[in-house]
């Protein structure tokens, strides 16, 4: 597929939650593929990371074109100083608290993150944009990267597209519908240009260790018990971190403004059946005396689990020639390996909860 970087060669690109699993790769893929100034906003949260963008920095010496700013988006005033500061050309919101159970038992931090946080990025840009030049003014993007947990759930068929109604079923959710609303009101009422994308299950390397496969494989290799919701039929659409990249790149330099995009990975899995899977990989990568299937415990479900989610991303392919690269058996595979080497960082990173 035709990603056009050349379009961000020299441009002042702020990612916020450049910490994070999403937002770090974002971050990697551009400091690799353009000559873009990066800037990473990110209030450096228990579950945020910055050992990939240093390790590449190893390699590449990218100190010269990548800066980080410790910035909690909530905060207006630091907020609009940092903006201001940096006067960005092209914004990627990735900033978020994004875990389910977190938001259940602590909503108004969700609140603040994702609500707060994203009218107070929308303002400072908003005023940023209205500033700059007619010709800076049509070069300007601000992409909201979402998830499709806004839509709540589907049954045994069907899918979510872009026409798919909101009815999110869990604090986190209902941050994030809202955080889309905040978005798409700017543009319509301020003409800000925007993008939206929705996105299903993402995975793959330097993933937070408390999300569900590098959890079952943590808690595997300790031959500790594995969790699994309910009965585990809980489907997911899984979507490889480096497809949603292309994805996310493709709609930021190409996409229609005001005009929002879901990104799926037509993966499709029942979350025992991931966990069999994952187990059956241990089996054959780190034998031992048992299977891993074993340490399979089923728990108390969710409250309100949503049942299925799966995406129809017909429209970024027809439109935007997009399609997931990676086939879901090798890039699990890849990502298995990779946690499975890298039990140290996942020891390391859990210590800071």
């Amino acid at each position: 597929m035709d990603i056009p970087y050349k379009k961000l060669d020299g441009k002042k690109v702020l990612i916020t939650g450049g910490a994070g699993f999403i937002g770090s790769a974002l971050i990697r893929r551009l400091l690799l593929n353009t000559q873009a100034k990066i800037i990473n906003l990110d209030k450096l949260g228990y579950c945020s990371d910055l050992s990939s963008i240093d390790n590449l920095n190893e390699q590449i010496k990218i100190k010269k074109r990548y800066k980080f700013f410790k910035v909690d988006l909530s905060n207006e005033s630091a907020t609009f100083d940092i903006l201001n500061t940096i006067k960005p050309d092209f914004v990627f919101h990735l900033a978020a608290e994004s875990h389910v159970d977190n938001s259940i038992n602590n909503p108004k931090l969700f609140i603040e993150s994702n609500i707060l946080g994203t009218f107070n990025l929308l303002q400072a840009c908003l005023d940023i944009y209205k500033k700059k030049s007619i010709t800076e003014r049509n070069n300007f993007r601000f992409h909201h990267i979402s998830t499709d947990e806004v839509f709540g759930t589907l049954g045994e068929s069907g899918f979510f597209n872009e026409n798919s109604n909101y009815d999110p079923r869990s604090p986190y959710s209902a941050s994030k519908a809202s955080s889309d609303h905040l978005v798409k009101a700017w543009h319509h009422t301020y003409e800000l240009p925007i993008v939206i994308t929705n996105c299903s299950n993402n995975f793959g390397p330097w993933q937070y260790p408390e999300k569900l496969i590098p959890l079952v494989i943590h808690n595997a290799l300790q031959w500790k018990e594995i969790p699994i919701y309910g009965d585990g039929r809980n489907v997911r659409d899984w979507l490889y971190i480096e497809d949603h990249i292309n994805g996310i790149l493709l709609v930021a330099l190409k996409g229609e403004i005001g005009t929002n995009y879901c990104i799926g990975g037509n993966g499709e899995l029942t979350n025992l059946k991931l966990v069999e899977i994952i187990c059956d990989y241990l089996d054959d990568v780190v034998p031992k005396e048992s299977s891993f299937r074993e340490l399979i415990t089923f728990v108390k479900d969710r409250r309100g689990h949503d049942f299925r989610y799966c995406i129809d991303a017909s429209l970024i392919r027809d439109k935007l020639n997009w399609k997931p690269e990676y086939k879901l058996s090798t890039s699990m595979k890849k990502t298995f390996l990779w946690y499975v080497k890298n039990q140290k960082w996942c020891a390391n990173i859990l210590k800071r909860k």
